[in-house]
């Protein structure tokens, strides 16, 4: 069985000492591709000297909400020249997060306006952060959603029918190591989502999944949470591997790279 983590952020210093130990423990479980999104642009470099190192890794350039306040006056300019790299596939992390409070609201939503209007532009989906921002979010994503614009719901921890209304704007959804906590609720989400729709994701060095719950997350811990996805949807370990490798290779256009 072969996957792809879509979500792993291997530029964190977390892996700064065993990185290649890291890949290789990945590919030894069958994540044979993953993408790592940056959340500004120093991480962005950090990111693709990872990528250019290591075939099956790819990147997304974005700003992160966190980091919005910081976003340069010429963001746009500066994502489309470092999107032009061959390894980006995505636009992203980008989004809202009210949770905290590292910049202010409104100049969230003017960052996040103008990113996605570059991935528009460009053709690339987008990765989305959203964290106690659930209608902002949505409503923003609208503004730009003409037909063409796709992406991924990260770490999605809200409703059925917030569910519901990110799959009628045609995005996809992906779930981290917490869906197989004990006291975890996603059964019910974990079903709602169509098989065309889903992804995988660590979300690395965060969310490690059980049994490895407060360790460092990583990518090789990709099948633990598929498997919580085949159980959650009564499908098989192989059928979550081929389902959600074929959405990750058509939404990220991977299928049509060689690198």
């Amino acid at each position: 069985m072969r996957f792809i983590d879509t979500h792993c952020h291997l530029f964190w210093n977390d892996f700064a000492e065993d990185l290649p130990e890291v890949l290789e423990r990945a590919r030894d479980a069958g994540v044979d591709r993953l993408i790592i999104p940056a959340v500004d642009f120093k991480s962005f470099e950090a990111a693709m000297a990872i990528a250019d190192g290591y075939h099956g890794v790819y990147i997304a350039v974005g700003v992160h909400p966190h980091d919005a306040a910081k976003a340069p006056a010429d963001l746009a300019e500066q994502l489309r020249e470092r999107a032009s790299h061959p390894r980006v596939v995505a636009i992203g992390e980008i989004g809202l997060d009210y949770h905290y409070d590292y910049s202010p609201p409104l100049v969230q939503q003017r960052v996040l306006r103008e990113q996605l209007e570059v991935a528009r532009s460009l053709g690339l989906p987008v990765i989305l952060h959203n964290r106690k921002s659930d209608e902002d979010v949505l409503s923003i994503v609208r503004e730009f959603q003409d037909g063409s614009l796709q992406g991924q719901f990260h770490c999605f921890s809200s409703t059925a029918e917030y569910a519901t209304r990110v799959l009628d704007i045609g995005f996809h959804i992906s779930f981290t190591g917490n869906v197989t906590y004990k006291k975890s609720r996603f059964d019910s989400l974990l079903s709602l989502v169509p098989d065309d729709r889903l992804l995988l994701e660590t979300d690395a060095p965060f969310m490690s999944p059980e049994p490895m719950y407060r360790k460092r997350n990583e990518p090789s811990y990709i099948p633990f949470i598929a498997q919580r996805y085949a159980l959650a949807r009564n499908q098989t370990l192989s059928h979550i591997a081929a389902i959600t490798t074929r959405n990750a290779e058509r939404l990220f256009a991977l299928d049509k790279r060689n690198t």
